[in-house]
């Protein structure tokens, strides 16, 4: 397997994570094989895991949280930016990671690969060569133009 098709991959496998996940929240995945099925759900789990937050800021915690996933789903997707949204996507499931750990335990880290996704979203920001990326149709424009 190829560094580029390994990138592709990368990038492939973390979008389609977040966007499963955003999916999920909005109830557009079954029941019988969801984590939250629904919004309400979401926010539910959103207090758990953010107990220091006030209550009523909890629902701007998971809309940042579900726009963050979706955007950098989709720059990844895209191939825009791809080495800093990777970066933001390594520390924004770093951050999940952490707060599921400490506050619901280990297992379900480990169960929903949480760590995993962040390491795979760090080593993808550590990529730079190009591969099936917009970014690379501007970084061509911009080499012919003179400063």
């Amino acid at each position: 397997m190829t560094k580029r098709i390994i990138k592709l991959f990368l990038r492939l496998a973390i979008s389609f994570g977040f966007l499963s996940a955003s999916a999920d929240r909005f109830g557009w995945w079954p029941q019988d094989v969801s984590a939250w099925g629904n919004w309400n759900a979401f926010l539910e789990y959103t207090e758990i895991l953010n107990p220091w937050v006030p209550i009523y800021l909890i629902p701007t915690v998971a809309i940042t949280a579900t726009a963050a996933e979706i955007i950098f789903a989709l720059f990844l997707l895209l191939g825009l930016k791809t080495e800093l949204v990777a970066k933001l996507s390594g520390f924004l499931l770093l951050f999940f990671a952490l707060s599921m750990t400490f506050l619901t335990g280990i297992k379900g880290v480990f169960d929903y690969s949480v760590f995993s996704a962040s390491a795979a979203a760090f080593a993808l920001s550590l990529m730079k060569y190009k591969f099936l990326e917009m970014d690379s149709l501007f970084l061509n424009k911009n080499k012919y133009r003179k400063y």
